[in-house]
């Protein structure tokens, strides 16, 4: 049976009966904005709450903002001067570098072992990994708290387990009593919380390495450690540059762990401590701006020299 053909040009051809003609507005639809305005409240929030204060904050660093003795003015860059002359901030930018190369070590280290420990499956594997995290949902101040229970110097439970084993025959003064002892165990108890963060990301890593490179790698007479050397640590890169990285920000930004366990002495003081004694306690808001800003600042530079160190792309 034959089959014909419509022949006509598209301008020429009407509807079949019955069938509606196609509107206009089917034919050109705009874009859907739904998921626009679903973002916007999102969106307006951030910054509202990032964006605006830190824009605040850099442009009152460069004046004389102080509560006590009015006005504000402009005063250049006289707010970073008078800290580079104060002899505290210098001894907490000191005790601030220990604490970032305290932690950022320790915190990656422990973070690859507990990586490689849980990193095959076994029974149990799930309460084991929600249990190693619980450090890391806990909050500073309680973290501090905590841990203040240990090394306190009446009723510690270090002190309790020294006198016990007989290494002390009294219980000793740890926190505040020598300076580099106290950024160590201060260091621990915010170690004691990343660790578990860092973890995660390396075990992340771990779980994009096939298989078949330690097949082949123990088939060619590897050792273990040869595997790890050779293998594991090359394509864990990326994973412990992230994980190097966040341990840095909450080292560089220590406060609660010292604030709690050592209150405002200067043994164990960090630079965000004097960024809340200098604002809120001597009123100078200008000088804690700077402060902020310049912390701010060793941030972004330390965490990209870090990526730029650290971090290779990993291909299979």
């Amino acid at each position: 049976m034959a089959q014909t053909h419509d022949t006509r040009p598209s301008s020429d051809r009407r509807p079949a009966p019955g069938k509606p003609a196609p509107s206009a507005a089917v034919r050109r639809r705009g874009p859907d904005l739904l998921p626009y305005a679903l973002v916007a409240p999102l969106a307006v929030f951030i910054v509202g709450l990032a964006i605006v204060p830190a824009i605040y904050a850099l442009t009152q660093a460069f004046f004389r903002v102080q509560v006590l003795d009015p006005p504000t003015r402009f005063n250049g860059v006289d707010n970073f001067t008078a800290l580079a002359d104060n002899a505290a901030l210098v001894k907490s930018m000191v005790n601030t570098a220990a604490y970032v190369g305290i932690g950022v070590t320790l915190s990656t280290v422990i973070g690859i072992a507990m990586a490689m420990a849980v990193q095959r499956k076994f029974a149990g594997r799930s309460l084991v990994i929600a249990a190693m995290i619980l450090p890391w949902a806990l909050p500073g101040v309680v973290e501090g708290i905590v841990w203040l229970g240990i090394w306190d110097a009446n009723v510690g439970l270090f002190n309790s387990a020294l006198t016990t084993v007989g290494l002390v025959d009294q219980y000793q003064v740890f926190l505040g009593a020598n300076r580099w002892l106290t950024i160590l165990l201060i260091e621990i108890v915010q170690v004691w919380q990343i660790a578990p963060l860092s973890a995660l990301l390396v075990l992340a890593s771990l779980q994009n390495i096939p298989g078949e490179l330690y097949e082949a790698a123990a088939l060619d007479g590897c050792t273990a450690w040869s595997r790890f050397r050779r293998i594991t640590l090359p394509l864990v890169r990326p994973g412990v540059a992230v994980a190097m990285v966040q341990a840095l920000i909450l080292t560089l930004n220590i406060f609660d762990q010292p604030y709690v366990l050592n209150g405002a002495a200067e043994t164990g003081a960090s630079l965000t401590m004097q960024t809340y004694f200098i604002s809120f306690q001597n009123l100078d808001f200008g000088q804690g701006y700077a402060l902020s800003l310049v912390i701010t600042v060793a941030t972004l530079v330390a965490s990209f020299a870090v990526v730029k160190l650290v971090y290779r792309r990993v291909e299979y």
